[in-house]
């Protein structure tokens, strides 16, 4: 019932997704939101500890692309050029085209691609409906877009109803 929803895997930030875990699912190429994910909202600065996951990842044989609904080229293309990837603005996410578009830009497929996200209605329910693996990450920041916080509110009755109908299993 819930299984658009339900992401592969959780984890409490971008850089505590362990690499390995990546590597072993046979994972290529991320997909990334922005705001919440990488950056506060709004923001143009990544984080030291995301940064280095970062390197990490390039040096993992893995490629990257932000893929966001923001409208801002110049804002996303600033944090892209910082970290040396390509990006996606004003993806349209939960539609399945943005997802393509990153696979497109990553020379990607379904098999060997991520989402990484903070949000069920956008990023896990649009990686879902191409049966790409989803990574749901916990919001860096309570400041948003006045759209996402209401979102916020029907995430929180979603997964409080999966919690009780089908618990998330943690990937080992």
């Amino acid at each position: 019932m819930f299984k658009l929803f339900k992401p592969t895997y959780q984890a409490d930030s971008l850089d505590s997704i362990p690499i390995e875990m990546l590597k072993k699912e046979g994972i290529r190429g991320l997909i990334i939101d922005l705001d919440n994910t990488m950056t506060p909202w709004n923001d143009l600065e990544v984080g030291p500890k995301v940064a280095e996951w970062f390197v990490k990842v390039k040096e993992a044989g893995i490629s990257a692309c932000i893929v966001s609904n923001n409208k801002s080229k110049q804002r996303v293309g600033v944090v892209a050029e910082n970290l040396g990837i390509p990006f996606v603005y004003r993806a349209t996410k939960p539609r399945t085209i943005a997802f393509r578009r990153g696979m497109d830009v990553l020379g990607t497929g379904i098999s060997d691609t991520a989402v990484i996200g903070d949000q069920l209605f956008t990023d896990i329910l649009g990686g879902n409906r191409l049966d790409l693996f989803t990574i749901l990450v916990i919001p860096i920041s309570d400041r948003e877009f006045i759209g996402t916080r209401f979102l916020r509110r029907m995430e929180r009755i979603l997964v409080w109803l999966m919690k009780r109908v089908d618990p998330i299993e943690p990937k080992t």
